[in-house]
């Protein structure tokens, strides 16, 4: 896991500088090893060195061989490029990047890991490829010159890599399927586009002014939603959207970009369920057998490996797993790290202690303090390059920074399970749903029944879920705002230019209206929640020099789930149905029946209208100064409506706090 920096000029210019500094602004995401390439024309590249470049990466006879400091590359460039080392995978000088191939053709930079680089590189061989490392890096490379853009079909991982052609004179950018890895865009006044691994390291450029983007501002503090376009916070910062790739050609970098700035991009892949015919039994045997496969892959490291565990199905499952690959192997000794708490109704640690006391694997456990979250924010708010929505950001904060201080380099978590596998109570309202419009009234009323008898939703609560799902966009905010969940009305803690929501193509407001639990998977995994998930799972692991890996985002059992009936899903009120069938014997059966979902959670509300609500109140107090005219004074009335019991609880306070500690931080005009 990496971080990269590349930098166009249609002109020759002095790009040095602001390159070691897009560089040395994510030393974070790898510590390990840095390297530099610099190319004027169409003249040959020049690769240099930096300070944490290891010795024998600058000493060792490689075609990529960096033979000059990068402070003394003073003269001008039309194409940068920066790469930063978190060596994972042959972590000897063979794996330093930039990396080339082809007796200097192909010259990439390179974030993420392709887990089945082993099997391609056999593959590759046969074909006449010969290879100077045991780096994926290289393998990647390799398929490049083979198929072109077509590799990306044969890539099972998560990526955000650009790979120069000096014959062709192109760079070829591309981001893995589910937008795992990041990779952001920016064109300045002075016509230089820059491409990068966080959106901070974009601030190095010359000329950078930050500003709010009015639409996303607002649709992520009414909608708690972000990433859900291409789209950042900031204006005029664009990301290459998951599964797609983009070919720029060198010496006209801005002939594709658009009037608003975007940049034309090529959908590479797309989600398209299949329909499964098999039986229920069967499907539960091949929903083990791809996890197991897809952990095994992930397994693959040069460095230890450990999990995450919350005592969740999902983490728990991956902790089980793991621990029966690792069996008898000399790896096999296991790391877990959890996120605990002294409020009783977030503590998961009986779970947690289940799963250990069943492996035998060692446990970490952290709890998130509340002073610490205050102590933390900027620093949060940094990496996290945008504001995020809630404190659970910081119990995941919390347990980077655990593993950070042990020897675990790798960590597998359980992103995604929720999304494919119907595991969040909303799913109850699509499933009924579903069952409605296709007139299945004896199958609706006993899912009704379960739900009331399992989860306490009463049939009045799912008949207002499903009239949510149905009813027309204005009738359904005005039903919204009377019961006091999120809608587009009334909102007067927000400035004037920011209050009314702009129609957009895949707005926040128009995402959540889905009549099926297979449309609801679909708007999670690529818009509503996922992309959000990753973000702040990418940055609170970065952070911390560590690299995150996802197994329920393999893209053969994320296809597998989507394609199955809903009821293999969600049953009689039961989430993950199929999942609990395929981990029979292989979880604690507590935890394999469990109801209830925290995961990395904190006591927020506990927190904010018990323990320290004049903390909440002065930090919210901040936040309305910081903001620059965003948040009005009536945010501190929201808040003390929600401490005083007039308003249900939400996480609305938070989301103000954190994009006023956002605003201050990277001195953003709202305006």
């Amino acid at each position: 896991m990496c971080g990269i920096s590349l930098i166009f000029s249609p002109h020759a210019a002095a790009l040095t500088a602001p390159l070691r500094q897009m560089t040395s602004m994510i030393r974070h995401r790898g510590p390990d090893d840095e390297g530099y390439l610099l190319r004027t024309g169409n003249m040959s590249p020049t690769v240099y060195y930096g300070d944490d470049t290891p010795a024998a990466a600058i000493s060792a006879a490689l075609p990529w061989q960096p033979k000059q400091h990068v402070a003394d590359a003073n003269h001008t460039a039309n194409l940068a490029m920066g790469h930063r080392r978190l060596a994972i995978v042959e972590p000897s000088p063979l794996g330093h990047q930039p990396m080339s191939y082809a007796n200097g053709r192909y010259w990439i930079t390179y974030n993420g890991e392709v887990f089945n680089h082993v099997e391609l590189r056999q593959e590759l061989e046969v074909l006449g490829h010969t290879f100077v490392s045991h780096s994926d890096t290289e393998v990647i490379l390799a398929a490049y010159a083979e198929w072109g853009p077509r590799c990306l079909e044969r890539f099972n991982g998560m990526w955000a890599f650009a790979i120069l052609d000096t014959s062709s004179d192109t760079v070829f950018l591309a981001r893995d399927r589910f937008g795992v890895k990041p990779l952001y865009y920016n064109k300045t006044n002075a016509g230089i586009l820059a491409f990068a691994s966080e959106i901070k390291q974009l601030t190095a450029l010359p000329g950078w002014k930050a500003r709010a983007n009015i639409q996303r501002t607002h649709d992520f503090l009414v909608w708690n939603v972000m990433d859900h376009t291409d789209e950042t916070l900031f204006d005029a910062v664009y990301q290459i959207p998951a599964g797609h790739y983009t070919v720029i050609d060198a010496g006209q970098p801005l002939a594709k970009l658009k009037s608003d700035g975007r940049l034309e991009t090529t959908a590479w892949y797309e989600l398209k369920p299949g329909s499964y015919t098999g039986s229920y039994e069967d499907a539960a045997a091949e929903f083990k057998h791809l996890l197991q496969d897809s952990i095994r892959l992930r397994l693959r490291a040069d460095v230890p490996v450990g999990s995450c565990l919350s005592g969740g199905l999902d983490s728990s499952s991956i902790v089980c797993l793991m621990h029966g690959q690792l069996q008898g192997s000399t790896d096999s000794a296991q790391s877990a790290f959890s996120a605990c708490s002294d409020v009783a109704s977030v503590d998961e640690r009986a779970w947690i202690d289940m799963v250990v006391q069943q492996t035998g694997v060692t446990s970490h456990k952290t709890i998130p303090d509340l002073d610490q979250l205050f102590e933390a924010l900027p620093d949060m708010t940094w990496h996290q390059d945008e504001p995020f929505s809630s404190t659970s950001i910081f119990a995941q904060w919390s347990v980077y920074r655990l593993v950070s201080g042990s020897d675990v380099r790798v960590i597998l978590n359980g992103q995604g399970a929720d999304e494919i596998l119907a595991g969040y109570h909303v799913f109850l309202a699509p499933r009924l749903t579903g069952l409605l419009c296709r007139g299945n009234f004896p199958e609706l009323i006993r899912e009704m029944r379960a739900m009331k008898r399992e989860l306490g939703y009463s049939p009045m609560y799912a008949l207002q879920r499903m009239a949510d799902m149905l009813l027309p966009p204005a009738i359904r905010q005005s039903l919204r705002h009377m019961v006091g969940r999120p809608s587009s009305m009334n909102n007067n803690w927000l400035a004037p230019s920011y209050l009314n929501e702009i129609a957009t193509q895949g707005s926040a407001g128009a995402v959540e209206q889905t009549s099926s639990v297979q449309a609801l998977s679909l708007s999670l995994l690529k818009a509503r929640h996922l992309p959000m998930l990753l973000h702040w799972e990418d940055r609170n692991s970065m952070a911390h020099s560590i690299e995150s890996r996802v197994p329920f985002l393999d893209y053969r059992l994320v296809e597998f789930c989507l394609s199955l009936p809903d009821d293999f899903k969600l049953k009689q009120g039961l989430t993950k149905r199929v999942m609990r069938t395929a981990m029979d014997g292989v979880l604690p059966e507590a935890i394999r029946q469990r109801r209830d979902k925290i995961g990395f959670a904190t006591p927020e509300s506990v927190w904010m209208k018990e323990k320290a609500p004049e903390q909440f109140r002065i930090a919210l107090k901040k936040a309305i100064e910081q903001s620059a005219g965003i948040l009005t004074p009536n945010a501190l009335d929201y808040l003390n409506e929600v401490l005083a019991g007039k308003q249900a609880f939400s996480f609305l306070p938070w989301r103000m706090i954190s994009l006023g500690a956002w605003v201050e931080r990277f001195n953003v005009e709202t305006a």
